[in-house]
């Protein structure tokens, strides 16, 4: 089998765009993404399309409408918040096996305001309250109050990730915001469920990005090896059963396997990862998740922000993009968002948020229901 490689990257910058289509901004990241492979749609030969809110609507062909139908197969595919890595991880299985040498990923997304599926019909006032566990911020509030009761990490260790994230951002021109947000800011900021503020919720966005995969011989008839970044590991998990309350989806069992399998597959362990780009759709979620992908000791995560390791310039950088705290999360898009970031990286092309002397990056998006991706890219020499 061939290794695969990542040709050509690029995503748009994340925002609202009440007036373009999914395909729209698709087709936008698409093309972005074969001009950085200098490629054009006549030279691949499949397209992996990710978008959750628009599954039955086939993206991927109403993105070739627009530049270029050439009759090649178009697989889409929804997958929680792993939709966009899903779709990259399907190229990468198609170049992998040898089926095709050049295969396109497009992740695309437009989403409304406020709590995903709030614009659904109620069917009367919930058991669990009129905002019950059920949703999202207080499933992500109850896993970081659970994190507090057993290691006693504190409002201010889940507010410092905001803190760290925004500050990315700044650096970030494809962030939605770009704004410093200093801890006071996030600790009066409105309560949405503790121990979650709104500025420790992640943005709901439209965007897309993309990625030109290709195997090892197509990239050396290219002359790409300078630019090309290796795909070392592509991992895919669901949450395997355990005895825990099942009303409650346990994000971390999904993502500790698929740590585990990825740093296997890459012949690598977590000390040697550069920097991270991980799924932190709420504060409380990244402080466990540094746990999750074995970036320090169980109940270390708090320590870890308060030493500044996890910021730009520490000893393992995590989400220098922003995050989805503040570059957004727009589904379908988030997976290939941060394959492209990781890979910006490992290029040495990140500009004043560069990660000096990247070589190892991993990308992890957890979706529930459960699937977990996690991706692990390796700079060429």
């Amino acid at each position: 089998m061939t290794d695969v490689y990542i040709i050509g990257t690029d995503m748009i910058r994340f925002g609202r765009f009440p007036d373009r289509s999914v395909p729209d901004i698709g087709a936008e990241a698409a093309l972005l993404a074969l001009d950085d492979a200098g490629l054009s749609i006549g030279d691949i030969q499949a397209l992996y399309c990710g978008n959750l809110l628009e599954a039955n609507a086939a993206v991927g062909q109403r993105i070739l409408h627009l530049i270029g139908q050439t009759g090649i197969p178009v697989v889409n595919c929804a997958n929680a918040c792993a939709t966009g890595a899903t779709a990259f991880r399907l190229g990468w299985m198609d170049i992998k096996s040898g089926l095709h040498d050049l295969v396109l990923c497009v992740g695309a997304e437009k989403m409304g305001k406020g709590l995903i599926g709030s614009d659904r019909k109620p069917d009367g006032i919930s058991t669990e309250g009129l905002l019950g566990s059920n949703t999202m911020p207080t499933i992500f509030s109850t896993l970081g109050m659970e994190h507090t009761r057993k290691w006693g990490t504190t409002l201010e260790q889940f507010a410092r990730v905001s803190v760290k994230n925004h500050h990315h951002s700044t650096l970030n021109p494809k962030a939605m915001y770009q704004t410093e947000t200093p801890l006071e800011d996030v600790l009066s900021s409105e309560m949405i469920s503790y121990p979650n503020t709104k500025l420790m919720c992640s943005v709901n966005v439209d965007g897309s990005a993309a990625a030109v995969l290709a195997s090892e011989k197509k990239v050396r008839e290219l002359g790409l090896m300078g630019r090309a970044v290796k795909v070392r590991a592509s991992v895919m998990t669901s949450d395997p059963y355990t005895e825990h309350d099942l009303v409650l989806p346990d994000f971390s069992t999904c993502t500790r396997l698929a740590a585990r399998q990825a740093y296997e597959m890459a012949g690598i362990g977590p000390d040697e990862v550069d920097l991270v780009e991980l799924h932190d759709c709420f504060a409380t979620a990244e402080i466990l998740h540094y746990e999750n992908l074995f970036l320090c000791e169980e109940g270390e995560a708090g320590e870890l922000i308060d030493r500044m390791d996890t910021y730009l310039g520490g000893r393992i950088p995590v989400n220098v993009s922003g995050g989805l705290l503040s570059k957004g999360h727009p589904l379908g898009a988030t997976g290939i968002a941060n394959i492209y970031e990781v890979t910006t990286h490992l290029r040495g092309e990140a500009g004043r948020r560069q990660v000096e002397g990247a070589r190892i990056g991993l990308t992890h998006v957890v979706g529930l229901g459960n699937a977990c991706a996690i991706h692990v890219l390796e700079k060429t020499d």
